[in-house]
């Protein structure tokens, strides 16, 4: 009898660390973000490295950016991390760590410099981890593999994502130097920006709610002064 860690012990992992119920908007977000993490954190194939924890945070920080309570965040972050039996320090320091270190590319025909970083020895995070992805012929791609690798680079080559033609090449060059799936880092990276336009229109949406809310109520309150001062009585006169 296998005593693999299944989806629904991660939950129960999740629920005793985060007990506090979860914004109904933002629920799919974070399930969907925990069923990912423990499948593949339980597949023998799947190994962890810096590009993909920078595809964890940067997913949560941007889709979770407008949940409130505000202090919740941090709870909801660390239980999802707990209940794959790791940390938020681990996710977030390695994130930090390889876009500090792909901040050198600055200024360099990127993909030119990825695909010799990948292909060197030793080196900076980043350089260690695209050697590690490039030559493990079994590397084991990931949706937040590729949302990670799409935030590290967008950083610092942002125009060559700038349109269809150069995401178009800019994926193909990639998957080349790293020996990724082409046709699914595409689809995965064209959904990822589709779903951050989605987040951005929802946004604006929910301010334009909010902001009606709150003069919806501050006229409520001004009528309700309007009539207390229609129904006092007026003061009585002092005769002279």
């Amino acid at each position: 009898m296998s005593n693999l860690s299944t989806v629904s012990d991660a939950k129960r992992k999740f629920n005793a660390q985060h007990s506090r119920p979860i914004n109904s908007i933002f629920r799919r977000v974070v399930e969907e973000l925990l069923v990912e993490m423990h499948l593949l954190s339980v597949n023998e194939g799947f190994v962890y490295d810096s590009i993909y924890a920078l595809g964890v945070v940067s997913s949560f920080d941007k889709f979770m950016a407008d949940y409130r309570p505000e202090g919740d965040k941090t709870s909801i972050f660390a239980a999802l991390c707990q209940c794959i039996d790791s940390t938020t320090e681990k996710y977030r320091q390695d994130a930090a760590a390889v876009k500090t270190a792909a901040s050198e590319l600055q200024g360099t025909d990127v993909l030119s410099r990825v695909a010799e970083l990948a292909s060197g020895q030793g080196g900076d995070a980043l350089a260690q981890t695209l050697q590690s992805i490039g030559k493990n012929t079994k590397f084991k791609y990931s949706r937040l593999f590729g949302i990670g690798l799409f935030n590290l680079l967008d950083d610092v080559a942002a125009e060559k994502f700038a349109d269809e033609a150069g995401r178009t090449e800019t994926v193909g060059k990639l998957a080349e130097a790293l020996n990724l799936p082409a046709d699914k880092l595409g689809k995965d990276l064209d959904s990822y920006r589709s779903s951050l336009a989605k987040l951005v229109q929802m946004q604006a949406a929910m301010a334009d709610i909010i902001e009606a809310d709150r003069k919806k109520r501050e006229q409520r309150e001004q009528d309700k002064a309007t009539a207390a001062a229609a129904t006092t009585p007026a003061a009585t006169e002092k005769p002279e």
